[in-house]
């Protein structure tokens, strides 16, 4: 009995230990993995995405609380002459592998979509990972705030044939971005106005 009892303390001590290292492994890293992220998903996405600009939006980013779910939002502001006259961030959309990553990019100017651009996705191969293609994302420049669906559920949004999954988690986290839009544009004009 002693023996057993023995071994539970060990074993106990152990684990204890392993989960320790583990957590202080995480937090150490996470500041890491974020520059990581922000620099080699993020940061070529934005380019593609916005365009011309006088800023580094990566390096001049806020983050924005949104009141009605108190959910922080991760802003990255285009300007242009020292105005600003765009702001992008990422939402995610349901798609068939997994959540779809989104960047949309705002004209504060128009009050319409700039462009998008897919971060991750875990869809299908050459099926699924169409939505990140040009034929897709193209039909979202310059495109309005409202009737963002696909057009099979009343919107005028083309799916992907064979992946309505997968155009239906864009469309989501771009009409889901363009909620974000709407609530936050007053704070965007204070913050870097």
């Amino acid at each position: 009995m002693r023996e057993m009892f023995k071994m539970v303390v060990v074993l106990s001590v152990i684990a204890g230990l392993s989960g320790l290292t583990l957590a202080s492994l995480r937090e150490y890293t996470a500041p890491r993995i974020e520059e990581q992220v922000l620099a080699y998903v993020q940061r070529p996405v934005l380019d593609a995405v916005i365009g011309q600009r006088d800023n580094d939006p990566v390096q001049d980013r806020q983050t924005f609380v949104l009141p009605s779910t108190g959910r922080e939002v991760l802003v990255f502001p285009v300007i242009r002459e020292s105005r600003l006259v765009g702001v992008a961030f990422e939402t995610q959309g349901p798609g068939y592998g997994g959540d779809i990553g989104v960047i949309t990019a705002f004209s504060l100017e128009s009050d319409r979509i700039m462009g998008i651009g897919m971060t991750t996705m875990k869809e299908t191969p050459g099926v699924g990972t169409r939505v990140a293609q040009h034929g897709f994302t193209t039909q979202f420049h310059n495109r309005a705030l409202d009737g963002l669906a696909l057009s099979a559920q009343g919107g005028s949004v083309n799916a992907v044939a064979g992946a309505t999954v997968s155009s239906t988690g864009a469309v989501e986290a771009v009409r889901q971005a363009a909620e974000i839009y709407k609530a936050l544009k007053p704070e965007f004009e204070k913050t870097w106005s």
